[in-house]
């Protein structure tokens, strides 16, 4: 299952042409967004 997890975010990457470190900066804000949400429809 890891390894098949790291094929599918090496191929997104290369999809995008974009680092390793815009990979991570992509999740911080997918995160935080979805965090948002939760706290939104479900805190709130």
């Amino acid at each position: 299952m890891i390894e098949m997890h790291k094929k599918y975010i090496d191929w997104w990457k290369q999809k995008l042409n974009i680092s390793d470190y815009a990979v991570l900066w992509v999740t911080f804000f997918k995160g935080i967004f979805i965090g948002l949400l939760i706290y939104h429809f479900f805190i709130v």
